[in-house]
């Protein structure tokens, strides 16, 4: 018997099944805690409800969660990141339900959102706080079952943090993305390398030689605009965070406003988590030709409504994920709905990468049910020596070792008589 779906084709399952097995071989830290998982069961009888890409890489998660004796629920937290094969495998080789088919529209989205909390979980698994915030503002009364969250990603922390600011957070979030081993890694070099592929892959165009504005220099923009120098674009940083432009200068890049840049860069992407970065001003100063693509998690970024509005034109369909806008005369491409580029015109992050955010997820969830309870309604980390443990499992996995710290050295650390 089939569990309870909605996704594309189940004829698409032997495909993706080979896919999640292609991607497990680059995912040892994760295979390490799923064997322990297997042994332990430490989630035995919870249920989790995660809305998260539905990509090779969560399969494995999920397949992790289900071997630790949980009780798992998938749906997508973007209508464009699903990658329809793997959907279909963990409904008929590992039977998860699963509610996410790529190209969704937002009312789809939304009642698979709702399928997914229908499970009624202990603990919520989320890619940009959409379980959280629709479990406060239309289940409630599923709170008093939930003993914790978990949250992928940079824009569903900063969700997280307003609401448990204005004291409307009701259960604690382990924030993963805040761990070392994920933003260190996934956001500057999954996010650097991702993008730049979906970019590439929905346009083909070379980027040697051409000028790309990265807005935001967090973690991700880090990694674009260092990908993105790498291979020969002239790269503009735009910032409203002093300390972070300053670094951008310092790393050789170009800092000015949007408003400056907008008439210079041939391909512009946003990795703020913010409204409107790139908006109807910029838009009027672009040139000819110029590209504009989003990888922050949500679609506000760019303000596609003004765009729309100033288009002389409908939107026409040049390339898949390729839109062309017509404003004042001059062509404008909006790449993916201004949605994830890395996993609406590609794959997302490699698989390496998201090994440490995944294993990340996996431990917070347990984590969270020895804890949960003793822990505020509030936005927390997860244990540093977790964080240690997953970056040691990864370093054993490559086959590097290091150095450790001898009894005289601990005790020299340790101490404040000893000096010059």
């Amino acid at each position: 018997m089939t569990v309870e779906h909605d996704v594309k084709n189940l004829d698409l399952a032997p495909g993706g099944r080979y896919r999640i097995e292609w991607a497990e071989q680059e995912m040892p830290v994760l295979r390490a805690i799923r064997e322990r998982f297997e042994r332990e069961k430490p989630l035995k009888g919870i249920r989790v409800s995660a809305c998260l890409h539905v990509t090779t890489e969560t399969a494995n998660l999920m397949h992790t969660l289900q071997a630790g004796g949980a009780d798992v629920v998938l749906c997508a937290s973007n209508p464009l990141s699903t990658q329809d094969d793997v959907a279909a495998a963990l409904v008929s080789h590992y039977e998860i339900p699963v509610y996410a088919i790529k190209g969704e529209d937002t009312e789809t989205y939304y009642d698979h959102i709702r399928a997914a909390l229908d499970h009624q979980p202990h603990i919520t698994m989320d890619d940009g706080a959409d379980l959280v915030s629709t479990i406060h503002g239309q289940r409630t009364e599923l709170l008093d079952n939930i003993v914790g969250g978990t949250e992928e990603t940079t824009t569903g922390v900063i969700r997280l943090r307003a609401m448990a600011r204005d004291g409307a957070l009701k259960f604690p979030v382990i924030a993963v993305n805040d761990s070392d081993t994920k933003h260190l890694f996934d956001n500057r070099y999954g996010t650097g390398q991702s993008t730049l592929d979906g970019i590439i892959r929905a346009t083909n165009i070379l980027l040697a030689g051409r000028t790309v504005v990265v807005a935001g220099y967090g973690w991700c923009g880090r990694g674009v605009a260092s990908r993105a120098q790498g291979m020969g674009a002239n790269v503009i940083v735009t910032e409203v965070n002093p300390l972070r432009a300053l670094e951008a200068v310092m790393d050789g890049y170009r800092v000015m406003p949007m408003e400056e840049a907008a008439s210079i860069g041939d391909i512009f992407i946003t990795v703020t988590g913010d409204k409107h970065v790139i908006d109807e001003h910029h838009f009027v100063r672009m040139k000819h030709g110029a590209i504009v693509a989003n990888s922050g998690h949500f679609n506000v970024e760019i303000n596609i409504p003004a765009l729309k509005k100033l288009s002389s034109q409908e939107p026409r369909l040049v390339r898949p994920f390729v839109e062309e806008y017509v404003v004042n005369g001059r062509s404008i491409y909006l790449l993916g709905d201004g949605r994830l580029i890395n996993l609406a015109a590609a794959e997302g992050h490699p698989a390496s990468v998201m090994d440490m955010s995944f294993a990340n997820q996996a431990l917070a969830a347990e984590f969270m049910i020895r804890n949960g309870a003793s822990l505020e309604p509030q936005v927390h980390r997860i244990p540093v020596e977790l964080d240690h443990e997953i970056a040691r499992l990864k370093l054993q996995a490559m086959g590097v070792r290091i150095d450790v710290l001898t009894p005289e050295q601990q005790h020299y650390l340790s101490q404040w008589e000893e000096g010059t």
